[in-house]
């Protein structure tokens, strides 16, 4: 029999692989537009912590029995509504790379009007959120401090690289 905690997992790893293959998509559709690649050294880096994440999560949702804070799932589905908003405003420039068009301007519409990065607000908060949801919260400290280190590398990075794309012809 399936619990709560792993039919939320079901639902966070199709997510996960939705994401994967519309952000290959969108790759694929923005280099052939001549799009450019910014900082893809750390990339491997924020897979692993995303994949030790999830996995870290089956393992103890196969492992132990977990209880599902209903304040915590709330969180989590709130976060959720706000990942579909950063998405859905990106559009075709969404991926999980740092791929920008030259001369292209930053995009500034919805989540965007309050923060610069919302995506990764958004992760930040699942990051924590999820384990602790299910009462991980030595989980979600660790897992959130390896983020930020992840993420104080990718912030920089891309903050750069939309600055010199604003700037470059097409």
């Amino acid at each position: 029999m399936v619990t709560l905690a792993q039919a939320i997992l079901v639902f966070v790893t199709l997510q996960r692989l939705f994401e994967l293959w519309l952000a290959q998509r969108n790759t694929r559709r923005l280099m052939a537009r001549g799009a450019v690649e910014h900082a893809p050294g750390h990339y491997p880096a924020i897979v692993l912590l995303h994949a030790a994440w999830l996995i870290g999560l089956w393992y103890a949702a196969l492992t132990m029995p977990l209880e599902v804070s209903t304040l915590g799932l709330l969180a989590f589905v709130i976060l959720q509504g706000l990942r579909v908003w950063v998405l859905a405003t990106l559009g075709t420039r969404w991926t999980t790379r740092i791929i920008t068009l030259p001369g292209e301007p930053r995009i500034t519409g919805g989540p965007f009007r309050f923060l610069s990065h919302p995506n990764y607000a958004v992760v930040i908060g699942e990051i924590a959120v999820l384990p602790a949801t299910f009462g991980l919260y030595m989980f979600a400290l660790v897992f959130s401090l390896a983020n930020a280190a992840v993420l104080t590398i990718r912030i920089r990075a891309e903050n750069a690289a939309l600055d010199h794309a604003e700037t470059a012809s097409p």
